[in-house]
């Protein structure tokens, strides 16, 4: 069986309900690229696109889209309702908001009811969604696999490397060294 190439066959979404949250989902967005997957960047609001998210949602498999990631803030309704259409895995990133620093976004999108579950990642965790569809795609592909785990091999070294600086300078010279 020849191996998957992501260039060309599959891709992960990354959707936001406003431009305001892409500086949250640009860490999402960033590890895709770094893991050289084709990523597809768009805007669609749940309540001001409700037409176009739902066409979206529906045509995502047929696209190739292996996962979405869905950045929100406040009411967060965004990812729920692509996973209310699609049987692609979504990934919801809550955005924090001015009013209630996030957890407003958080409950929303955590507290899917019972048959259409949204993964959830940490206020303002672009970066783990993004690690996350990578995980998704290590299922299917060897190759993005053998990435993953140079990249997890990568940040076992390096906090070993920051323990072993630590050590030898201690506490304040290593904080002055900084």
């Amino acid at each position: 069986m020849p191996e998957l190439n992501s260039k060309d066959i599959y891709k992960i979404a990354v959707v936001m309900g406003s431009d305001s949250d892409l500086k949250t989902l640009k860490p999402a967005i960033d590890i895709l690229r770094e893991f050289e997957i084709k990523t597809e960047v768009c805007i669609l609001s749940a309540h001001r696109t409700p037409i176009e998210m739902m066409e979206y949602a529906k045509n995502a498999e047929l696209e190739n889209i292996k996962a979405i990631i869905a950045g929100a803030g406040g009411a967060a309704h965004l990812p729920g309702m692509l996973a209310s259409i699609t049987c692609i895995p979504v990934i919801g990133v809550p955005v924090e908001s001015r009013t209630l620093k996030g957890i407003d976004s958080l409950l929303s999108i955590v507290q899917m009811p019972a048959g259409i579950p949204v993964a959830t990642v940490a206020i303002n965790g672009g970066k783990n969604a993004g690690l996350l569809a990578i995980e998704m795609i290590s299922l299917f592909d060897e190759s993005m696999k053998k990435k993953l785990k140079e990249f997890r091999e990568t940040l076992h070294n390096q906090v070993r490397t920051k323990n072993s600086k630590l050590s030898t300078l201690g506490a304040e010279n290593y904080l002055q060294n900084q």
